[in-house]
């Protein structure tokens, strides 16, 4: 069932209140003087209120009206600041270089407003030495201190340790300061291509650079999965091991 109003000759009653361009009340008029009145002022007449008795109509542009609600709502949902928890996972003896591009995605998502969940997964002979869990978790909380603070302090699940990070900033701090960010590198970028015949080129660099940048969300859980194939590869040596 369509959710829009009916507007001129689709509104089927004898007579409407009639409300008038600047919202004054003109009152109860028979339909026929309705639409005469919405061409007149070639404007359309539009029922705003179906149920009342009788029904009200307002003179108005209609595709003006359409358009700036839609936009209304665009920029609302713009504001809008969902809670996300993003999910981290490591090893517990990670390599140094791999535990630099782990912690910088969690830097990015507390920069962003998102909660992290740091899960450490031990294997093997690795689960008789929870401590080293616990250790990689606190340097963690302390390397990335300036962005968040610990939530959730570190404990046990199974064979994981879990902590969780969450944000000193808001969401919606976050995404206002993001979006002057990108406004002001759209600008300087304008500013640069100022008199340049290449402009096409440079608008496709703008939209690579903005489909990047909303990719890097992605990354953290390729990463991820990198790792889950990484345990199950190196299982079987650690089982060996205890063998």
């Amino acid at each position: 069932m369509s959710t829009e109003p009916r507007i001129n000759d689709r509104i089927r009653v004898p007579e409407v209140r009639l409300v008038g361009p600047s919202g004054e009340q003109v009152g109860i008029v028979p339909l026929a003087k309705a639409l005469e009145l919405a061409q007149e002022y070639d404007l359309d007449l539009v029922e705003v209120a179906a149920t009342a008795r009788p029904p009200v109509c307002k003179l108005m542009d209609y595709g003006k009206f359409k358009y700036e609600s839609a936009m209304k709502a665009r920029e609302a949902r713009k504001n809008q600041a969902h809670t996300v928890i993003k999910e981290m996972k490591l090893r517990p003896k990670i390599d140094p270089h791999d535990y630099d591009t782990k912690k910088g995605h969690v830097v990015r998502f507390l920069k962003q407003g998102d909660k992290v969940k740091i899960t450490i997964m031990f294997r093997g002979r690795e689960q008789s030495r929870p401590e080293l869990g616990f250790r990689l978790l606190q340097r963690l909380a302390n390397d990335v201190q300036d962005l968040g603070f610990v939530e959730s302090s570190a404990k046990q699940d199974g064979r994981n340790m879990i902590m969780v990070l969450g944000p000193h900033k808001k969401k919606t701090e976050a995404m206002a300061e993001a979006r002057a960010i990108a406004d002001a590198r759209k600008a300087e970028r304008q500013g640069r291509n100022t008199g340049s015949d290449d402009t096409a080129a440079d608008d496709a660099a703008l939209e690579a650079e903005n489909a990047a940048a909303e990719a890097e969300a992605d990354e953290a859980d390729a990463a991820d999965e990198g790792d889950e194939a990484d345990a199950e590869v190196e299982q079987p040596a650690e089982v060996a091991q205890d063998a």
